[in-house]
C-alpha cells in the first residue's frame, strides 16, 4: 500500500539525527516536525526567521502571529527564537543547515531539483528554495512518486525550470525510498505491498536495483 503524506513525513524523521538544525520546506516536509523521535533535540529552522519551531499548534493553541514560511500556524519550543529573515538566510547561507526536506514537482536521475514554476502559471515567487539548494548540505525531497494523471516525477532530466543542479541526496515518496547516486536513483526501500516492479513502472529515471529491497518501516 502507498504512503500517505504522513507516511512520508514519518520515514524522513527516521533520517533527523540528534543536534541537528533543520530546514522543512512547504508542504509535505512541514509535517515532519510532527514525527520527531522522542527525546531527540533537532532545531527547526523556518526561513521567514523562527529558530526552534514545534509542531503543528492544537485548535486552542493557535496564535496567528506564529506562522512557518508556508503561512501555516504553528509552536515554538522553549529556547526557541525570532528574528529577521535577513538572518534566517544568513544562516542558510552560511551552511549551519544540516538537513533540509523540500518538496519538488520533478527530480532528475542526477539530483537536480524543479521545485518552484510551472511555465505559464502564477507564481509569488522562488521563495528560500534556491539558496537552500545551493547551500544545504543534505537535501531529501519528499514527493508523490507520479502525477495525478500518473506521469513520472523521477526522470532523466528534468522538464521544468531547475531549482538547483545535481544537490538531492535522497528522494522518499509515496512508493520508495531512492538515493541519488552516479549511476541514477538506487532503490533502499519500497513501501509495505508494493511490488520493486510498480516501482519500476512508475519510475522513468534510471532505476538501480541490488538484492532484496525491504518495506519501509514506520
Amino acid at each position: 500500500m502507498a504512503l500517505d503524506k504522513h507516511g512520508i513525513a514519518k520515514r524522513i524523521a527516521q533520517e533527523l539525527k540528534d543536534g541537528y538544525y533543520v530546514n522543512l520546506g512547504i508542504g509535505i516536509p512541514t509535517l515532519v516536525a510532527n514525527y520527531i523521535p522522542a527525546g531527540m533535540n533537532v532545531e527547526l529552522q523556518s526561513e521567514n526567521g523562527l529558530l526552534g519551531m514545534g509542531p503543528f499548534p492544537a485548535e486552542a493553541e493557535i496564535d496567528p502571529d506564529l506562522i512557518n514560511a508556508g503561512k501555516q500556524t504553528v509552536t515554538t519550543l522553549p529556547g526557541s527564537s525570532l528574528f529577521s529573515s535577513a538572518e534566517s538566510f544568513a544562516m542558510i547561507r552560511g551552511e549551519h543547515i544540516d538537513l533540509t526536506v523540500l518538496g519538488a514537482m520533478e527530480v532528475s536521475e542526477r539530483g537536480d531539483i524543479a521545485n518552484w514554476k510551472i511555465p505559464g502559471k502564477l507564481v509569488k515567487g522562488m521563495g528560500g528554495a534556491m539558496d537552500l539548494v545551493a547551500s544545504a548540505k543534505n537535501i531529501i525531497v519528499a514527493m508523490q512518486h507520479t502525477s495525478r494523471d500518473g506521469q513520472s516525477k523521477l526522470l532523466p532530466t528534468c522538464s521544468l525550470p531547475l531549482t538547483g543542479l545535481k544537490c538531492v541526496k535522497k528522494i522518499v515518496t509515496d512508493l520508495a525510498v531512492l538515493e541519488v547516486t552516479e549511476q541514477g536513483f538506487v532503490l533502499r526501500e519500497r513501501a509495505p505491498g508494493v511490488s520493486v516492479e510498480q516501482i519500476q513502472a512508475a519510475t522513468a529515471g534510471k532505476l538501480v536495483v541490488e538484492g532484496n529491497i525491504p518495506e519501509i518501516k514506520i
